[in-house]
């Protein structure tokens, strides 16, 4: 092929070019009759989701915008042009329709970029443009982290009317070929679906092609970071009631996880919307809060019966039955070096006679009556008045102090069964919050 030949479409081209824009405006619509709607059809590409600000509501997503119409002012035989069928030119030489993002988010009001058209001999524009949208879109976080969204992205002509411009979505869905996987967010799909609108500004009907964007959280970061340090932190609570009271770290306990729990809160708080809408992972927080603010209430109560002095009052019989046997029992409590295996002394045995003669009588006080009663009255130094009422003065505080030992020592178990009772009541009310919580989560 000699040279001459291969730079005879370059300047067909230039000819064309010239041929075509001479007597050519862009700002009136190239149809033929003007009492015709201009066919205008859009495919939109998602190729990538930038950011979801649930905070502000706002997507913010990449997208490839295709539209193509027919220019009547704008066709050529190819064979009068040495066979050029298709020409790119500059899209600014064209008529374009304005074709706008209704729900636009973003202050600068960035639309598509310049791009060129690919312009066909029987009139057929078709215009390919990358645009980075900014959209709004209604956040619902009532099951945050385990939630899904559905943000639209709403086309439409913003001055021709539906008799002027019939805009069409060449696809039922949004293409997801070329889309480049979101590390937070799941793309379920994107149906598209043509609206004709008449606003109550105008009576003439307005078409509009709304693109779906179905998004599910990835909520295994929030799991991890979120979910599970709240778990094991609840966890934590009603361990206070069995922390012995003299070690004096159960309420300090109880209020350094209340602290741990309000700053995951914070942290949940300042990533939501400020909307009357309480994400579920919130209302665990509150939840578990709440029963940790209870359980450190307990604490006090409980710490305040153990430290009940000498001077308190016996526990009542009531209480002695309910808590010091049945309770007891219940939760496996008993004194000092006996456990669940050893056997239960009786009321009315031998171990109990000698507890009431401990507790009524001192060591050696009925011996001592006795050699009182047995000994000879001139041959014994116990008819003396100043020792019997000396012995009988010791015998009365030995007796006054085991009492009062006794009084101080059923208190303590009374705490003591109290707290593994809420121990054991506290551990399945954080074992039910946090079923309840993966429950609605499913």
């Amino acid at each position: 092929v000699s040279p001459g030949c291969r730079a005879a479409p370059g300047r067909f081209a230039y000819k064309l070019l010239h041929d075509l824009f001479a007597n050519y405006s862009s700002a009136l619509r190239p149809v033929e009759d003007t009492d015709r709607a201009l066919n205008v059809t859009l495919k939109v590409t998602l190729a990538q989701i930038i950011d979801m600000d649930e905070r502000n509501q706002v997507l913010t997503s990449y997208l490839w915008v295709r539209q193509t119409w027919l220019d009547a002012h704008l066709t050529w035989d190819k064979d009068e042009y040495g066979g050029i069928d298709s020409i790119r030119i500059p899209s600014s030489y064209v008529w374009r329709p304005d074709i706008i993002l209704y729900n636009n988010a973003d202050e600068h009001f960035g639309g598509s970029m310049e791009t060129n058209v690919v312009l066909r001999s029987d009139g057929h524009i078709t215009w390919d443009s990358p645009a980075i949208t900014k959209s709004s879109c209604k956040v619902d976080v009532s099951y945050f982290p385990f939630d899904g969204q559905q943000c639209r992205l709403t086309f439409g002509s913003w001055t021709y009317n539906g008799n002027q411009i019939d805009l069409r979505n060449q696809l039922d869905t949004g293409d997801l070929t070329d889309f480049v996987e979101n590390v937070e967010w799941e793309v379920l799909g994107m149906p598209a679906t043509r609206n004709v609108i008449t606003y109550g500004c105008c009576s003439e009907p307005y078409p509009d092609v709304t693109y779906t964007l179905l998004l599910r959280r990835r909520a295994s970061f929030y799991i991890f970071n979120l979910l599970l340090p709240c778990i094991m932190v609840s966890f934590l609570a009603p361990l206070g009631f069995y922390l012995p009271a003299d070690s004096g770290e159960k309420v300090s306990l109880g209020v350094t996880v209340l602290l741990a729990l309000t700053v995951f809160q914070l942290l949940v708080a300042e990533s939501m919307p400020p909307s009357e809408s309480v994400p579920l992972i919130g209302k665990y927080y509150i939840a578990t809060m709440t029963m940790i603010t209870a359980s450190t209430a307990l604490t006090i109560f409980i710490m305040n019966v153990h430290h009940c002095g000498p001077g308190a009052r016996p526990v009542p019989p009531w209480a002695r039955r309910l808590i010091l046997h049945h309770m007891a029992r219940l939760c496996c409590v008993y004194e000092v070096g006996e456990s669940c295996k050893s056997p239960q002394r009786a009321p009315g045995g031998r171990a109990a006679a000698g507890d009431v003669r401990a507790a009524g009588e001192s060591p050696g006080e009925g011996q001592v009556g006795t050699e009182v009663r047995g000994c000879p009255w001139d041959h014994c130094l116990c008819h003396h008045d100043a020792l019997l009422r000396n012995v009988g003065y010791i015998a009365g505080c030995f007796r006054r102090h085991r009492a009062n030992q006794r009084r101080t020592g059923e208190w303590k178990k009374v705490a003591k069964v109290m707290d593994r009772f809420f121990m054991w009541v506290f551990f399945l009310m954080v074992f039910l919050m946090s079923v309840l919580v993966l429950g609605n989560a499913a």
